[in-house]
């Protein structure tokens, strides 16, 4: 009886496995009919042929042109025609007269052995009209029988004319295999540069999106409502302080005099307001007023700090514009041009992210003193109040995202709705949490970050060229933003699985020695990831140069944007230069790639 349901059980599951494959054939619309019509595949035929024969090299042609002379319409009498030139290639044709549309013989002598062309008719009006084509012996002799075309006769004689052409001198790269190179060598470095700052993206991302470190990460409620409260407040100011340097340095930038003197007074600026906002260690407990000085000096060191950036990145900018004027240091220049432009630009985001850290930082750190230092009542009062102000914000600031994207334009829906769910939420996580309570913060981040990867992995990065081409206009640009997004989830993922993976040893350790999380990370983290990091990277470099392909065919740069146009165009001998180009580098990457692994890992 067991041996029957086990039988009867193989055979439900072979039984399944035939469907689901049958079903899959349906879906796919397997049919070798169409593969068996000849015209497919004549021109499957066609496609490899010219496939097999890549445009990649040319070579300087000598043309040789032989005349015959022929009268379309026979007169009376007959015709009377010149003897050739025998003395190098010549050609016979018989009869010498012909009526409209009759054939007649092309006989050639001398020619260069084994050659071909066209055999083309000469009219009166010099209109060139092909007749056919011929191939010489190996001895130069040929004969070809042609029609005439339908003329009207015409009492002069007309030419018979063939035309052979030679190769002259040593090969060299055709027109398409020069912009092949020069796109391949775009493509090599787009994807350069998507892996590098999809890399340095990738790496912080990796720490935050692995659990064996961010299970462990647990703070009280009030800690994690001031630090929610703190981090826009910290946002705001430091994007207001960013804007307010920007004006001084723009101030200072007005003239090179004001210039030279902004890069040495923000500089010194900074040191001294350093100095007394982070004085040697006291022992001393300083006075309310020595601490608010600290603190205005801090202050004004930051805002020196970003005006001295600022001027740098003018400086940097202004260099570069001379170093373009020079023919064979133009991309040096426009790199320093985009350089300081970067850093003109985004330091606003950094100064206002930094300033949020700072004081949500701040703030998390008053909230583990409140939870310790104050009586149950007082705690669970603020733990209320606080929890309802950030569940009321975290609503607002979805309820904002939302009204941006779908533009409701009712307040009701935007702010009042949002609010009130939002510190009722609050309120009921406050209420049943224990007063002294730990969330899991870390678990939170983890959790997010991961969906937030999963999201930007699943979106191909052919899609996000067509996005980002609306934004930076098509080209490479286009191509190295989408790479680099999606670098970013594909490598944080890789990065962070590995993370997990590391052995939990070294970690216990150095955590048993009292070290702090950073200090964890840097002694019993990296060491262990960096062999793992290197080889997912040049592996990820790889696939980049493979993706710029198919980003390509949207308007994303590189080589891609070359093959999708001689492939529309039909052009199959120079999309087979491309594919070449793509194959040799990726082979040479591959090869790169073993050896570093070899040295590194």
């Amino acid at each position: 009886m067991k041996n029957v349901n086990k039988s009867i059980i193989t055979a439900l599951i072979v039984l399944i496995v035939l469907i689901v494959y049958a079903y899959g054939f349906e879906v796919t619309q397997v049919n070798l009919e169409t593969a068996r019509q000849p015209r497919r595949q004549e021109s499957f035929v066609r496609i490899l042929r010219a496939l097999a024969h890549p445009d990649i090299f040319t070579y300087e042609q000598s043309e040789v042109v032989v005349d015959a002379p022929i009268v379309v319409g026979c007169p009376t009498g007959g015709v009377s025609l010149p003897e050739p030139d025998k003395t190098g290639p010549y050609m016979l044709v018989t009869p010498g007269c012909a009526e409209p549309k009759a054939e007649i013989t092309v006989e050639g002598f001398n020619f260069a052995p084994n050659v071909s062309g066209p055999i083309n008719f000469i009219p009166p009006s010099n209109v060139t009209i092909q007749l056919g084509n011929f191939q010489s012996d190996s001895a130069g002799h040929f004969k070809s029988t042609v029609t005439l075309p339908n003329r009207q006769p015409v009492p002069e004689s007309q030419t018979i004319r063939s035309i052979t052409r030679a190769n002259v001198g040593g090969p060299k790269l055709s027109r398409n295999g020069r912009d092949t190179w020069g796109k391949i060598v775009e493509t090599v470095f787009l994807a350069l540069l998507a892996t590098t700052f999809g890399t340095l993206f990738a790496i912080p991302v990796s720490f935050l999106a692995a659990k064996n470190l961010m299970k462990d990460v647990v703070s009280p409620l009030a800690s994690v409502a001031l630090s929610l409260i703190a981090w826009p407040i910290g946002i705001g100011i430091g994007w207001l302080t960013a804007r307010g340097a920007h004006w001084i340095s723009e101030r200072f930038g007005q003239t090179t005099v004001l210039l030279i003197a902004g890069l040495i007074i923000a500089p010194l600026l900074t040191y001294f307001a350093m100095r007394i906002g982070l004085p040697p260690t006291d022992t001393r407990t300083p006075t309310p007023r020595q601490r608010l000085g600290r603190f205005g000096a801090l202050v004004v060191a930051a805002i020196a700090g970003i005006v001295a950036a600022l001027l740098v990145s003018q400086v940097i900018s202004e260099f570069g514009e001379i170093v373009a004027k020079v023919p064979a240091l133009e991309f040096m220049g426009n790199f320093f041009v985009t350089v300081g432009d970067m850093v003109s630009t985004f330091l606003g985001l950094v100064v206002a992210l930094a300033a949020g850290a700072v004081l949500g930082g701040w703030a998390e750190r008053l909230g583990h003193r409140m939870t310790d230092s104050l009586p149950v009542p007082a705690l669970k009062t603020f733990n209320l109040i606080l929890a309802a102000l950030a569940g009321a914000l975290i609503f607002l600031t979805v309820a904002a995202v939302i009204e941006w994207l779908y533009d409701f334009n009712n307040p009701l829906y935007v702010f009042v709705i949002p609010g009130i769910l939002g510190a009722l939420a609050g309120l009921l996580l406050a209420a049943r949490l224990p007063h002294k309570g730990s969330l899991p913060v870390g678990l939170t981040i983890y959790n997010a970050l991961r969906g937030l990867m999963n999201i930007l992995r699943s979106i191909e990065a052919f899609i996000w060229a067509i996005i980002f081409v609306v934004l930076v206009s098509t080209g490479p640009f286009a191509g190295t933003l989408a790479l680099t997004l999606h670098t970013v989830a594909a490598l944080g993922k890789l990065y962070s699985e590995q993370v997990e993976s590391i052995m939990p040893g070294p970690l216990e350790a150095i955590k048993a020695t009292g070290a702090t999380r950073i200090q964890t990370i840097i002694y019993g983290v990296i060491p262990q990831i960096i062999p793992p990091y290197i080889s997912f990277t040049m592996y990820r470099w790889d696939i980049n140069v493979r993706m710029s392909t198919i980003i390509g065919f949207a308007g994303g740069g590189g080589i891609g944007f070359l093959l999708q146009q001689n492939i529309n165009l039909l052009n199959y001998r120079a999309a087979s230069t491309q594919m070449i180009a793509i194959t040799v580098v990726v082979w040479l990457m591959d090869y790169l790639s073993s050896v570093l692994r070899e040295k590194f890992v």
